[in-house]
């Protein structure tokens, strides 16, 4: 049953990819299938689920919300984190985006963001500052 409401509810997750993941707390799951939180905890605990788009942690689907523009359209944390990571893959050494660059895209994008947040998810990506992305795409560039 929980199961079978995750792929309900993240449907365009599983057709288009990690920028449709929705926002989706325990609690929503636990309401629709009628049981409680805690259970749909226990169940979706180190379990994990074989997709078209890769194996995942059945708890991956369980993401917070990211402020938007438009009050009526939400944005999950970890699809924020990959347009981040997206932006930053397509940079060149002439155009290195800093993280106050990076908050004006997503704006543009309707995304709703601080620049420390930014920081954080650039972090938890283990992707470096502005700084040092341009010091080591210029010294590549070098070689």
């Amino acid at each position: 049953k929980v199961m079978t409401e995750i792929v309900k509810t993240q449907d365009k997750f599983f057709r288009f990819g990690v920028s449709h993941l929705k926002p989706l707390v325990l609690n929503d799951i636990a309401k629709s299938i009628k049981v409680h939180e805690s259970t749909v905890s226990r169940v979706t605990s180190n379990k994990y689920v074989m997709t078209p788009r890769g194996v995942f942690e059945l708890k991956y689907f369980f993401t917070n919300s990211v402020g938007s523009v438009d009050p009526k359209k939400v944005h999950s944390s970890e699809s924020v984190r990959t347009q981040i990571k997206e932006l930053i893959d397509s940079e060149t050494v002439s155009t290195i985006l800093s993280d106050d660059r990076i908050v004006e895209i997503l704006r543009l994008k309707g995304i709703n963001i601080a620049r420390r947040t930014v920081a954080k998810y650039r972090a938890s990506l283990n992707i470096a500052s502005s700084t040092q992305r341009r010091r080591k795409k210029l010294a590549q560039a070098e070689i």
